[in-house]
């Protein structure tokens, strides 16, 4: 494309139809995770969430203490692979062996327990370790990753864990992202590799859809959903005032 097509359109075009794929897969998968969920926090036991990788962090932040998010969602915000402590060391962080089972070990992860492992290729060394520890541990494990990225990364790849093995196959459930070999979708004239990530919308559309579907188990329920509201709209901080005590020292990121 050149500077006189419509590239926010075709931006767009490329967003919508990726959102349209994973609308499309059977709706089963999805319910099923939810309903797991939402017999979990039922119990009032917490969800963890993992994004562990450079923007798949993102993930992990997009449904906690956000607006609209449950409140049983702990997400764990380790230090080690977010950019914000610098870009290349967080690519190393996570191309480091034994660093997500770090991170797992550090969380007290254990028998009893689920975590979302949320990772935009399912690749990175940090992720299978996180997902192997959590395994041997006795925790549920759900991948939301792209199974057809991974599928064609070739297994010597230097991104990839030294097993060569895909978070998909590694986890009991997995909600398939669909995004594609190489995540920027545009091609502009004159410049070789495409642009424009579309990883960040398939992640937070399957995530929001998995959680309000888990809310809406919950409801069925009769159970109250405790939800944050936002601190920026009146009343917010009143309503979520009501329920921070209950989380506080259990959600280590609160």
């Amino acid at each position: 494309m050149n500077a006189n097509s419509d590239i926010m359109a075709a931006y767009m075009d490329s967003i919508v139809g990726l959102l349209d794929e994973i609308r499309s897969e059977p709706r089963e998968k999805l319910q099923e995770v939810a309903q797991l969920l939402a017999d979990h926090i039922a119990e009032d036991k917490l969800v963890y969430l993992y994004g562990p990788g450079g923007h798949s962090n993102m993930n992990a932040t997009e449904v906690f203490f956000r607006a609209g998010g449950l409140m049983h969602i702990s997400a764990i915000l380790d230090e080690g692979t977010m950019i914000s402590n610098g870009a290349l060391r967080s690519m190393a962080v996570e191309r480091t062996p034994g660093y997500g089972t770090l991170v797992i070990e550090d969380n007290r992860l254990g028998e009893g327990d689920i975590l979302i492992l949320a990772n935009a290729y399912g690749i990175n060394t940090a992720c299978i370790d996180a997902a192997e520890e959590a395994k041997r541990r006795g925790v549920t494990t759900i991948a939301v990753t792209s199974v057809g990225h991974a599928q064609a990364t070739p297994k010597d790849h230097i991104a990839r864990h030294p097993s060569g093995q895909n978070l998909y196959e590694l986890c009991d459930y997995c909600l398939d992202s669909k995004v594609k070999p190489g995540d920027a979708a545009i091609h502009i004239d004159g410049i070789e590799p495409k642009m424009g990530s579309t990883s960040t919308f398939a992640n937070a559309f399957l995530l929001n859809s998995l959680m309000m579907t888990t809310a809406a188990y919950l409801g069925e329920k009769g159970l109250e959903v405790p939800v944050w509201r936002s601190g920026n709209a009146p009343g917010g901080d009143e309503w979520n005032n009501r329920f921070i005590e209950r989380f506080k020292g259990r959600v280590r990121w609160l």
